[in-house]
């Protein structure tokens, strides 16, 4: 049962607004009424609520998550609904569970354990669909993925991927043999195809962007080094303004001043901000699975035996505050990076993303200091800090 909430009092920041003593109105699901709280009268069948402490942002969306809390999604697909009840505290309302390389039955069980819905009494981020990286990867930029799964794409192996079928996103590698009839046949699915684990020059890159490729997968990372004389698929993905790329600001993955040039050249509409968060995000440092590899977890890193990477601990809040101190950023810069623009990659950007009526209720509110003290997940309250705000 959906309460109807008046909220008012607070800084209200999106990507595209910033707006003092505001408030608005969440009906069931969704956003009914935004504007300032002096012009605005409170339903009245609606709670009150005093958040004049906070700001008010849209809840951030993760377009790679891996897992976390314990939980890694690839190893055990049947976690993404525990995962996603422990998201909300950091301030993410929203993510694609991603499968790294696997066999075919993995990413099966994944798109059963979304279609089989949530479970009952169920509050937590709600899952968008499958990011799948994978398998259609360059052995020579594996990363912390099995080599033994990786295959050439093949289109008649992918005539399920739909968001429909909870596919949203899948990563391959463009220059492989195959990859352009996958890209096509994806994108007539209504597929996001990203470029990444990747050894793709600067033209085929572009040659992938003319057969429909529309994102990066985490920038810099799994890809040749940026050249001045060949660029390769980084240098594409950055010159190419019909492209959106993620990226990890944990300072491990890319350095602070690279993620400040790729801000300054994609602009904060093609920036998306991911965690590629494991599963030792939340937890304490030790042993974790990612896919079919034991990962080694300190306080700040995620790495296989041999120093490889492998994911990250990073959560989309600390990710925030990063993107702001390594770019000097305005607040609605970094914002839009992890709502407007992820909502606009999956083609949501009329219901997510955004603070207005008619878009799912999908709220933050967070401190002076940009701690998260709750959030709302399509209008009920997910989570929240009982030191901060009293429910």
């Amino acid at each position: 049962m959906h309460t109807t909430w008046y909220l008012s009092g607070a800084r209200l920041v999106t990507a595209h607004a910033d707006i003092a003593n505001a408030a608005l109105v969440v009906e069931n699901a969704r956003i009914a009424a935004v504007g300032g709280a002096a012009a605005m009268t409170p339903p009245a069948h609606a709670r009150a609520l005093d958040v004049s402490k906070f700001i008010l942002v849209p809840g951030f969306i993760d377009l790679q998550f891996n897992g976390g809390f314990g939980h890694d999604f690839t190893a055990q697909p049947e976690t993404i609904w525990q995962v996603a009840q422990e998201l909300p505290r950091h301030g993410v309302a929203a993510f694609l569970p991603t499968i790294i390389t696997a066999p075919f039955e993995k990413i099966q069980r994944a798109q059963s354990v979304l279609q089989n819905g949530a479970p009952e009494n169920f509050r937590g981020a709600t899952p968008l669909g499958l990011h799948l990286e994978g398998p259609f990867l360059n052995p020579q930029k594996r990363g912390a993925h099995n080599v033994a799964y990786m295959r050439l794409p093949d289109a008649s192996s992918v005539r399920d991927w739909t968001p429909q079928n909870f596919v949203r996103l899948v990563t391959l590698a463009p220059e492989l043999d195959g990859a352009r009839e996958v890209i096509r046949a994806l994108c007539e699915n209504g597929v996001v195809v990203s470029a990444g684990h990747s050894m793709a020059t600067f033209e085929e890159a572009q040659r992938a962007f003319d057969a429909g490729i529309a994102y990066g997968t985490h920038l810099f990372n799994a890809m040749p080094p940026l050249d001045h004389r060949a660029p390769g698929l980084a240098g594409a993905l950055l010159n190419d303004a019909r492209v959106t790329v993620g990226i990890i600001p944990d300072a491990i993955h890319v350095h602070p001043a690279l993620v400040d040039l790729a801000l300054r050249q994609k602009t904060a509409a093609h920036l998306n901000v991911v965690t590629d968060a494991m599963a030792a995000l939340g937890m304490t440092p030790g042993k974790y699975l990612l896919g079919d590899f034991t990962v080694q977890v300190d306080e700040t890193s995620a790495r296989l035996e041999d120093g490889r990477l492998a994911g990250s601990i990073l959560n989309l809040r600390d990710a925030l505050v990063n993107l702001m101190r390594f770019t000097r950023c305005a607040l609605s810069d970094a914002l839009a990076t992890m709502t407007t623009t992820p909502a606009r990659v999956l083609h949501l950007e009329n219901e997510r993303g955004d603070i207005a009526p008619g878009y799912f209720a999908d709220l933050v509110l967070l401190t002076a200091d940009l701690r998260v003290a709750a959030t709302m997940v399509q209008g009920q309250w997910a989570w929240y800090d009982a030191q901060e705000l009293a429910l």
